[in-house]
């Protein structure tokens, strides 16, 4: 019986060629940039996401070069060594070029940059893995969109089409009169002053989040995240220095979902 034209053995040395030339564009790309701009920073990111990121390429748009992608790949097209490095002085940014960071060249000095990154702060939806911020209750009875956020004259009732969801995801919820009406139950629920139920817990400050409760919260619109920069350190062509700035610092375990490579 003649084999399958599907039953296809595909070997593994044969399926990198987009990746290596993908690696080899950022190489190139960043080489060519250090010696072009006056400034390269290393910012390490905290809480990524592709929406502020886009703010941030656009803030830099009309005077620098924004790139995210393999760690090892920028370093090297920095220099490990003064003799391979494309300007003098850049190799020494390449030992803080590890985890969520990504290099920008720009024109534009430290003090403007580095106060841009301090007031942009954007609020996001918090992802599984985070500490909740503060506790966040839904109040018993009728559900409104930001249960119990802003007062109900302020607010909406959810539409009924969520309620399914709501009680998929373990809010005690149910249908009355075509309205979603949170119920009393003993389990998760939250005891006002008197002993009185105030509502369903949904998380309480300090507590390490699940993705169960994470779509709770972005369902109500709760916001529990920020996204953050911090200029770890930058060099200037000029003086061929490295200055490391301090408390520039950001977490490391934050996985990126960027692109490898800058726009």
């Amino acid at each position: 019986m003649p084999k399958s034209k599907r039953a296809k053995v595909v070997h593994l040395t044969k399926t990198g060629q987009k990746g290596r030339d993908l690696k080899a564009t950022l190489y190139a790309n960043i080489q060519s940039c250090a010696t072009t701009y006056p400034y390269i920073y290393v910012l390490a990111v905290e809480n990524m996401r592709n929406n502020h990121l886009k703010d941030v390429r656009a803030h830099f748009k009309t005077d620098s070069r924004l790139f995210f992608g393999k760690t090892k790949v920028m370093a090297l097209a920095l220099g490990r060594t003064a003799s391979d490095a494309p300007f003098p002085g850049t190799h020494g940014l390449s030992p803080l070029v590890s985890g969520s960071v990504g290099l920008l060249f720009t024109s534009r000095p430290p003090s403007s940059v580095l106060a841009f990154f301090s007031s942009f702060t954007p609020a996001s939806f918090a992802r599984a893995g985070n500490k909740a911020t503060r506790a966040f209750i839904i109040p018993a009875g009728p559900v409104y969109s930001t249960a119990g956020e802003v007062p109900e004259e302020d607010d909406v009732p959810v539409a009924a089409n969520i309620e399914p969801n709501l009680r998929a995801l373990g809010v005690p919820t149910r249908l009355v009169k075509g309205k979603v009406v949170l119920e009393l139950q003993d389990e998760s629920m939250d005891e006002g002053e008197g002993g009185e139920r105030r509502g369903y817990v949904v998380c309480k400050e300090g507590e390490e989040l699940s993705s169960r409760q994470t779509t709770i919260l972005k369902t109500f619109g709760v916001a529990m995240a920020e996204f953050r920069v911090w200029v770890r350190t930058y060099w200037e062509a000029r003086t061929g220095e490295v200055v490391v700035v301090d408390g520039a610092s950001a977490s490391e375990e934050v996985e990126m979902d960027v692109d490898e490579v800058e726009e």
